[in-house]
Parts: structure tokens; C-alpha cells; sequence
């Protein structure tokens, strides 16, 4: 007679899992994926070196022979011009950084009701920040003047841009609040797509016909 061998119990541990899982409460995957998010945002914060922005102004002023309209413009096409490699080639001998670090950290913004374009530079130095804001718009107003005989419009520098004081990166508690609502919301969009319990029947009996039921329906036969 042969030794049947024996069943192994691994195969039951998955089935054992699932049904755990499927019995916990639906918040422990809110709660779970809050706590993760939370953890991983506020480790990224910690981890993530800070950034300190920078920025300096410089705004279009018009010639005799120009307009305030002409001015503003010229201050949207200047905004466009001020990160581009003819600029940018001469601010970086002044901020002593290659080209494309700043075309990598500066950007510039502009406004439709004032004839101001506005630097910003960002960098992990807060002195190297400024240097960089500053480089840009000393280059970007020497162009201007350059071309000062055509466009009938000059720029001038408004504001230096300032060694920051405070980083501009948000802190590690605002990324670990970021991370919680983040993992929050997955944890419900998990809670949904999950199968749902099976529906246990009572096993209530059937009801059966009474006397009339039964004689009406053979009357009928």
C-alpha cells in the first residue's frame, strides 16, 4: 500500500490573507495610505536640498521718439528675449555659471498693464541666486541698449535682486501634508476598486402556498 504524500499547507496561506484583508475596516486603507504618503513626503522634504529664489525688476522706458505703448511692447518681447543664448551668453561671465545652468534656473515674467520684466533666479546657494537675477538683468539691459537706436526704447533696472533669507522649497512638513493627501486619496480610490464581500444568505426557508393558494391554482389546472 502507498504512503499517500502529504498536501502542503502553503497554498492555504493566500486565501487566509485575502479573507483577512477583505475583513478589515474600510478606513485602515485610508489610514494606511495617508500614513505612507505622509511618511515618504515628509522623508523627501528632509532629503531634498533647499532652494533659495532671487529676483530682480527692470522696466522699458520710452524715448522721445517713442510711446508708453511702444514701452510695453517691447517689455513683453524683452521678457521672451532675456533667457535666450544672446543674453544669456554675456550674464554668465558675471554670474560665473555656465549657460545652462541659467537657462536651467532663471525665468523671467512679465505683466500686461506695466512695462516690468521680472527676473527670478533659483539656485541652493542664496548668494549665487542673487548673483545670477542680477547677471541677467544687467545683460538684458546692455542688449536693450544696443538696440536702444531701433526700438526708440530703453531699459533700466528697477530692483537688485537680494541675498534671500528663507529658502523658497517648501519645508518637510508641507511635503509630508502634500504626501498624506496623496496617499489618502489612494487609499480611497483602492477602497473602491476592491472586491466587495460576499452577501452570507440567512437561509430563511420558502415560503409554501397556503390551502387557498394551492386550491386556486388547481381550479385553474
Amino acid at each position: 500500500m502507498t504512503a499517500t504524500p502529504d498536501t502542503p499547507e502553503a497554498p492555504r496561506r493566500p486565501r487566509w490573507n485575502r479573507a483577512r484583508a477583505r475583513a478589515l475596516p474600510p478606513w485602515s486603507l485610508l489610514a494606511a495610505g495617508a500614513l505612507a504618503g505622509g511618511l515618504l513626503g515628509g522623508g523627501y522634504g528632509l532629503a531634498r536640498p533647499p532652494a533659495y529664489s532671487a529676483s530682480a525688476y527692470v522696466v522699458a522706458v520710452p524715448t522721445e521718439k517713442s510711446d508708453p505703448a511702444s514701452a510695453l511692447g517691447f517689455a513683453q518681447a524683452y521678457g521672451r528675449v532675456a533667457t535666450q543664448v544672446a543674453v544669456l551668453g554675456d550674464a554668465q561671465v558675471w554670474a560665473g555659471v555656465p549657460v545652462r545652468t541659467l537657462r536651467e534656473n532663471v525665468q523671467t515674467a512679465t505683466s500686461p498693464d506695466a512695462p516690468m520684466v521680472s527676473i527670478t533666479a533659483t539656485s541652493a546657494r542664496a548668494d549665487l541666486a542673487a548673483d545670477m537675477a542680477n547677471a541677467v538683468a544687467r545683460a538684458l539691459t546692455r542688449h536693450a541698449e544696443d538696440a536702444r537706436g531701433t526700438t526708440h526704447v530703453e531699459l533700466e533696472l528697477f530692483a537688485r535682486a537680494v541675498k534671500p533669507a528663507e529658502p523658497s522649497s517648501a519645508p518637510p512638513a508641507v511635503t509630508g501634508l502634500v504626501g498624506a493627501s496623496a496617499g489618502g486619496l489612494l487609499g480611497g480610490l483602492v477602497l473602491l476598486v476592491r472586491p466587495r464581500r460576499p452577501q452570507v444568505e440567512t437561509g430563511r426557508p420558502a415560503a409554501v402556498p397556503g390551502p387557498a393558494l394551492a386550491a386556486d391554482t388547481h381550479g385553474r389546472l
